[in-house]
């Protein structure tokens, strides 16, 4: 761009726009640094840092805004797309710059170069999306458009609305017609804007029986409007749209027309559908818009044009009143809000603007015929096929009802059943959507709630392709990672119920339903102490939701787990993730069951035992306190005074025998050392109490990860014969009086093999201690105390 800029007479023009091209490299090479200042002054406590000294330098502040859109290095890389910026948007870019600039001209100089961009600019939008004749109006907020549009309709039809008011509104109050399928707070921003109350809107619900159940009901319409009619109403404005902002569904907007003119009401219409009014082909619902009195227009995101404003474009005769609407401005600066658009629609041409529509039109239509060949996939699109919005959802197919996403279920089919498997379809489409954010970044996918159809998730190109360069191949990996995800999402939603059956009939485990989980299910352990009653955190559960985690991650196998809050109190449950189609749910939840009582016994055993060595240390202290005191009346008080007693000791010596005292940790008592001290060995004590048994071990194949379906036919081979093993064994113990039977029935030997009572009391011991070891944090404090 050297040679151009060459070419321009203006020196202070050309060395505007060769700054804009450093400032823009500088800003969007992201590995550029800055050296760091050697020496730095100290600063003044009153005047900010970058504001001291003579200024800071351009790469400065260059780098500063850098750190402040992608952030610094120490901080972890942001998930949210950055616009990528065309020639086309260096462009755009420039028309903010060069309005500051051509704000300097002289008021006569500027007041001809403001007229003409424009003129300019309105001529050009008005013959690429054919409405002829029509006047524009550019601002930065989308709504602030049809909020102007409003008020000149006021002013048109109240024409002492200047002189008299609120008066003139009081006395016949104007009525606004929205869509339910408007965009949620647009009824309020006109009321705030007019300073209209909220009863002068009015909310025209969709089709019910026939037609889009996203398009206005006409016949509706025309009933409100005749009510408002006979109750003293003005029916004012009517809000069309051309391509919804849900799923993109166009009004039959060539009614709607006939309806306004009968009535004398002002139609406005609005939508992404309006972008394809440029091509060559238009359909008929949306060419309708063309005889509309105003519509709406958003250049910046269909062409992917940066920091461009949205149009109104609308017809009028009156110059007054559309002066005093705001409209039109008499400043100059109020028209150079058109200069980015005038020079990108230049840069761009006519071609350019077509084909950048026209491939957005294409990758909705790649996308909407690659869902058809899709099981488990509902589209919803119109009967014409017209939009540019593809809105999805993946559904499962309940017994009894008729195939499709609102199918009405069958008399023997309960609602709630229904409504139950709409919540679970929810989350996983929620679960879906965001998995596709994440693998096609380019799709520029959202995720939506819908009020009948529930979420949803929705492509539209017009809106992000320009802007994320989505290309045809985005769209064909779009669809490749929706296949691969169906069978985990058919398979999660089948296991649901499974799960939901295994947990309700699983003593001490409690189901709970929480809608917003996208995983099998959600599953709490009821311990011994649980208030069922209370909704408040429970530290105990928590303690134990905690070791169960732990255990269950360690476990190494295909499904997640979770620990969060319950969906309606604050008690801790365990989320189980999506599973594939292999998943055994029943060795799940014995898992789960077997693992978390496993750890509730072993805390109350530490529990017990840490009361039991406190108890025993008191008992001890008072028996050494009584043995002192036997021991002072045995020997007398002189052999207590130090140098009396020696000397005594040293005439008649006194045999005193050790006493001392061990606390059986097995038994839970004191017990005396003088068998130690004579036999000099420490004696057995009572045989520890048998370690509590887990559930029945599954046995797998080397690699095999747990909870496995696949290998239930061969597990049930290898615990037959481990079970015949057994009574094999348990006869040769008989018959050679145990030792031999012993030794056979090591678990060394034969690992999956029970082990016999014997072998389990003799290291049922260091069992239990491994258990509370690593289970039970609190187990190094009460060896201390045993020391």
């Amino acid at each position: 761009m050297d040679a151009p800029l060459e070419k321009i007479a203006d020196p202070t023009l050309a060395e505007m726009g060769k700054n804009l091209k450093e400032a823009m490299k500088m800003l969007e090479d992201s590995q550029r640094r800055t050296e760091e200042e050697n020496g730095k002054k100290l600063l003044s406590g009153d005047i900010p840092g970058p504001l001291q000294g003579s200024g800071q330098d351009m790469v400065s502040i260059l780098q500063l805004v850098q750190n402040l859109m992608h952030g610094d290095e120490d901080e972890e890389p942001q998930s949210t797309r950055i616009q990528n910026i065309g020639e086309q948007g260096h462009i755009a870019l420039l028309g903010h710059s060069l309005g500051a600039y051509i704000s300097t001209l002289d008021k006569e100089k500027l007041r001809k170069l403001t007229t003409r961009i424009l003129s300019d600019t309105t001529l050009w939008l008005c013959r690429i999306f054919r409405y002829e004749n029509g006047c524009a109006y550019f601002h930065e907020e989308e709504r602030e458009g049809l909020a102007k549009i409003c008020r000149l309709a006021i002013h048109s039809r109240y024409e002492d609305f200047v002189v008299d008011g609120f008066n003139v509104l009081y006395n016949k109050m104007p009525v606004i017609y929205l869509s339910a399928a408007a965009r949620p707070g647009l009824g309020q921003y006109l009321c705030n804007q007019l300073g209209l109350p909220f009863p002068c809107l009015c909310r025209v619900p969709c089709n019910t029986m026939f037609g889009s159940q996203h398009q206005m009901d006409v016949a509706f319409l025309e009933k409100l409007i005749k009510d408002d009619i006979e109750q003293g109403k003005l029916p004012l404005l009517l809000v069309a749209n051309a391509g919804t902002a849900a799923v993109g569904h166009t009004d039959k907007i060539g009614r709607l027309k006939e309806l306004c003119e009968q009535y004398g009401i002002w139609l406005h219409v609005k939508g992404v559908n309006l972008a394809t009014l440029a091509l060559g082909y238009v359909s008929s619902s949306v060419l309708a818009a063309t005889k509309c009195d105003s519509m709406t227009l958003t250049p910046g995101p269909w062409l992917g044009l940066p920091a461009v404003p949205a149009v109104t474009l609308y017809k009028h005769d009156d110059p007054a009143l559309t002066l005093v609407a705001g409209l039109t401005s008499n400043k100059p600066t109020d028209k150079l809000r058109a200069l980015p658009l005038w020079l990108s629609l230049q840069y761009l041409g006519l071609d350019g603007i077509v084909e950048r529509i026209k491939h957005a039109c294409q990758l909705s239509q790649r996308l909407q015929e690659s869902l058809k060949k899709v099981n488990h996939v509902k589209i919803l699109v119109e009967d014409e096929l017209s939009s540019p919005v593809v809105v999805f959802r993946f559904f499962q197919e309940l017994p009894g009802s008729d195939p499709g996403l609102n199918a009405i279920p069958a008399p023997n089919m309960a609602l709630s059943a229904v409504s139950q498997e709409r919540h679970s379809c929810d989350a996983l489409n929620r679960w879906l959507g965001e998995q596709l954010k994440q693998l096609v970044p380019a799709s520029g996918l959202t995720v939506m709630d819908l009020e009948v159809e529930g979420t949803c998730v929705r492509f539209s190109p017009l809106t992000t392709a320009a802007v994320l360069g989505t290309r045809g191949e985005d769209v064909d990996q779009l669809v490749a990672c929706i296949q691969s995800q169906l069978p985990v999402l058919t398979c999660t939603l089948q296991l649901r119920e499974e799960f939901k059956q295994e947990v309700m009939g699983t003593a001490g485990l409690l189901y709970v339903d929480d809608p917003n989980w996208p995983g099998i299910g959600v599953v709490r352990y009821e311990h011994a102490n649980d208030d069922k009653s209370s909704l408040k955190s429970d530290p105990e559960g928590e303690k134990i939701h905690a070791g169960l985690l732990k255990k269950l991650n360690e476990l190494e196998s295909d499904l997640t787990f979770k620990m969060g809050p319950e969906y309606k109190s604050m008690k801790s449950c365990i989320y189980i993730g999506m599973a594939s189609d292999d998943i055994d749910v029943s060795e799940l939840v014995e898992t789960i069951a077997v693992t978390a009582r496993e750890i509730e016994e072993n805390s109350r055993l530490l529990e017990n035992m840490t009361e039991v060595v406190r108890k025993g240390i008191q008992e001890a202290q008072v028996q050494l306190q009584k043995a002192n005191e036997e021991r002072l009346l045995e020997e007398g008080v002189l052999r207590q005074i130090p140098v009396v007693g020696s000397v005594l000791n040293w005439f008649s010596p006194v045999q005193a025998s050790q006493k001392g005292r061990t606390f059986n940790l097995t038994a839970g008592s004191l017990e005396s050392t003088e068998h130690t001290y004579v036999y000099k060995v420490q004696g057995s004590g009572v045989t520890p109490p048998q370690t509590p048994s887990g559930a029945r071990t599954k046995q797998r194949l080397p690699g095999q990860k747990p909870f496995k379906r696949s290998l239930r036919g061969s597990d049930t081979v290898s615990e037959t014969s481990s079970v015949s093993h057994i009574e094999d064994l348990e006869k040769i113990e008989h018959l050679s009086g145990g030792q031999g039977a012993s030794e056979a029935n090591s678990p060394e030997r034969h690992p999956g093999v029970p082990t016999p009572p014997e072998a389990e009391q003799t290291g049922a011991l260091q069992d239990r201690a491994q258990h509370l070891e690593d289970d039970c944090p609190q187990a190094d404090h009460a060896r201390l105390l045993l020391k």
